[in-house]
């Protein structure tokens, strides 16, 4: 490059800069914590590799998993996605948008699609993300619902098929069925031919009882391990329980499939509740297993085909603008979320 070539390139980036060609707000962490380390700034647009496509990020989704990633809790977490502060500065994963650039080896989609999938740092304008984890947009959900289906969807689709193998007719049991994953495994379950048991709390049974559940505990009031009620399926997102309460509500036969719990602490957020379980099932003819959700666009299609169908809906609790990403942090610590939580851009 010569003197001449290199004033020239660094006199566009200058413009570009001045004008703000080629920047983005976002909203970024400066390191682990609560919601104070979140702020929303103006950063370069994200490259794209050749498996990539850069979308124009309509709306997001705000899920459980983000928090533990802005915390950086469990610490365990923190030697994939970086030790003192996250590798990508950027929140977000959930994403609903439109395509506006394709790598050169995407073959799935072109510019001007509307998609949903996974997309790192999706809390921007826009977000680069693997073809391998999108899926089109159901033509029957808005931006803002399509936001908050994949990672909690996928997680509960996985849960019940793959790890849970469900079967029609079977007796099912889901605990935090209000939440993000619950919402959908209630319908899930139901569209599969199960029959569907809710733990909640007594605030949000409406709610649980809306998305088709045919049966409701209230977790502060009834012991779903009572001895009396058995169930072939039991998808433990919340709460703590230990392998031998969820022993006690299968059949004989049965399968407990661990997806979460809060209740875990610092360093390993209960893994040593699923090793447990993972360790007891090689001497009981019952199954106690655990579900890590893989993130992939082939089983975003058939949860698609679903929401097409109308056999599943997001249920959106509340939503925010880019700009109050902290705020929106800061309610779904509360508690108090029924169902998803979507933040628009």
């Amino acid at each position: 490059m010569t003197a001449e070539d290199q004033h020239t390139t660094t006199s566009a980036d200058e413009n570009r800069a001045a004008t703000g060609e080629g920047l983005m707000t976002a909203v970024v962490q400066d390191g682990y914590g609560s919601a104070d380390v979140l702020g929303v700034t103006r950063i370069a647009r994200p490259e794209i590799g050749a498996d990539e496509v850069l979308l124009r990020v309509h709306a997001a989704g705000l899920d459980r998993g983000t928090w533990h990633l802005m915390e950086g809790r469990p610490y365990l977490l923190r030697l994939a996605f970086g030790i003192r502060r996250p590798k990508n500065p950027v929140l977000g994963r959930d994403v609903a948008g439109t395509v506006v650039e394709v790598g050169s080896a995407v073959t799935k989609f072109a510019v001007g699609d509307e998609v949903f999938g996974i997309a790192p740092g999706s809390f921007a304008e826009y977000a680069a993300a693997p073809e391998r984890k999108l899926a089109r947009k159901p033509v029957n959900l808005s931006f803002e619902q399509a936001a908050v289906i994949a990672i909690s969807a996928l997680t509960a689709f996985q849960a019940l098929t793959h790890v849970g193998h469900l079967e029609r007719g079977q007796k099912v049991l889901i605990t935090g069925a209000s939440g993000g994953v619950g919402s959908y495994a209630v319908q899930l379950a139901k569209a599969f031919g199960a029959e569907v048991t809710g733990v909640c709390s007594g605030a949000k049974a409406d709610l649980v009882r809306s998305l088709g559940a045919d049966h409701v505990l209230d977790y502060t009031k009834d012991d779903f391990a009572d001895g009396v009620h058995h169930y072939d399926l039991i998808l433990d997102i919340a709460g703590n329980p230990g392998p031998a309460r969820l022993r006690r509500a299968l059949t004989p036969t049965g399968t407990a499939v661990i997806v979460g719990g809060e209740e875990g602490g610092n360093l390993t957020g209960g893994m040593d509740r699923q090793l447990r379980a993972l360790i007891l099932s090689l001497f009981v003819r019952q199954r106690l297993t655990v579900c890590i959700s893989k993130e992939r666009g082939s089983d975003l299609e058939p949860i698609a085909d679903l929401l097409e169908a109308g056999k599943v809906t997001p249920s959106i609790d509340r939503t925010y603008p880019l700009d109050r990403a902290p705020e929106a942090m800061r309610h779904l610590d509360s508690g108090e979320v029924r169902g998803k939580i979507a933040i628009t851009i």
